[in-house]
This record gives structure tokens, sequence and C-alpha cells, in this order.
């Protein structure tokens, strides 16, 4: 986080909340005490309470800050194309090509899981959801071809693939052919546009590979 051209007390709280960001993915939230953050930060622990109530409201404020989510917004802001599949490829490649490898992020989030039983995700989503909505709301403007599922749904099932593919990258990535991995992106796209299933013709089945006619 840049802390530069910010007031005293903005900086002062910036610089409490970068310090904890560090010590949380080091330690853990239980772990990290407040006199830790407030030494790491360079303050009296005193100064912190100026700004924060308690250690939970700091991590509330580090996973907010440092929640990838941020970064993807703009990115989804960003993304172009003629058409749906065009639109949906290309805010994809730019939400990865924005996060790439972060893997700070999974950390807040099995700390959020584990120390905190998901307890601040709803207030995290409310702060984004009116972003993320005009995103899907771009995303289905003018697209008759689109099954009538919720807007909210959309920007569940959107979310999931962006970070499906990024989780299954850091667990599996170097597990797969150059090949494979390259085309990666684009078959989760292609899942998510498409399924799995092929499409075949409603009076025909397909039978080991071989498509043959119900009648």
């Amino acid at each position: 986080m840049v802390v530069d051209n910010l007031g005293r007390g903005e900086r002062t709280r910036a610089e409490i909340t970068q310090s904890a960001y560090h010590l949380f993915l080091e330690r853990g939230f239980h772990g990290t005490s407040m006199r830790e953050i407030a030494k790491e930060a360079g303050i009296a622990v005193g100064g912190i309470y100026n700004h924060f109530k308690s250690k939970e409201d700091i991590f509330l404020a580090v996973l907010i800050d440092y929640h990838p989510i941020r970064e993807v917004l703009p990115a989804l802001r960003a993304a172009q194309g003629e058409t749906i599949e065009g639109f949906v490829r290309d805010a994809a490649m730019k939400m990865v090509s924005t996060v790439g490898k972060r893997t700070d992020f999974l950390n807040l989030v099995f700390i959020e899981m584990v120390e905190f039983n998901g307890q601040h995700f709803p207030q995290l989503f409310g702060i984004n959801f009116p972003q993320l909505l005009e995103f899907t709301q771009r995303f289905v403007a003018g697209h008759s071809e689109l099954r009538p599922i919720p807007l909210p749904i959309l920007v569940r099932s959107y979310l999931g693939l962006f970070f499906s593919y990024i989780i299954t990258e850091i667990l599996m990535g170097k597990q797969l052919t150059p090949d494979s991995e390259a085309e990666a992106l684009s078959y989760f796209v292609d899942i998510f546009l498409h399924g799995i299933l092929e499409k075949t013709d409603p009076g025909s089945v397909k039978v080991a590979g071989q498509v043959f006619s119900k009648e």
C-alpha cells in the first residue's frame, strides 16, 4: 500500500495496516500482538487505538485494503469485446494478468476462514458488490442468448471462475504440461460459458463418442 501523499492521520493508519498485513501473513491473526504491530509501525501501542478499536478492526482493514478484488475491479471495468464470449475472455485475461501469482491473498483468505470462520467476507463483498453488479450488467446487456440467471448468481459464478483458476494454478500448475498450462485459462472460460458436455441434436444421442439418431 502506498502511504505517501496522505495526511498525517491517514498516513499513520496506513502504516498500521501495512505493518499488520506483513505480521498477519507471517504469524497469523492470533499469533500477532498489538504490541508487535505498534513496534513494526513505529508508534506507541496506545497510538493504535486512535485509529482502530481492536486488533480485529485492524484485520478487517487489512482484508479490505489488500484483498485482490480492489485490483480486479478496475480490470473488469476495462474489459472489452464485440461478443459476449470475447468480453468474458478479455475480462478473465485482464483479471489474471492483474493479480498474477499473488499468493498473499490466499494467506489472508485462509486466516479469515480458519480464525474467523469467514465472518468478515459478507462485509467485504458488500463493499464491492455494486461495482461487481455493474460489471455483470455490462456482461448481460443486449445478449438475449443468455439464460435468465439472477445477476447475483452470475457475479458469484464469475468470481468463482477467477478464484478457482488462481487457486488451482498455485496448487497444481507445476504438475501440468506446458501446453495444457498455456491453454488452462481458455478452458476455464470455455467451461464457464458452455459447460463440460458436448452439445448434440435433441433428436440424437451420443454413445462412446459417436452420435446416433433416436429415430
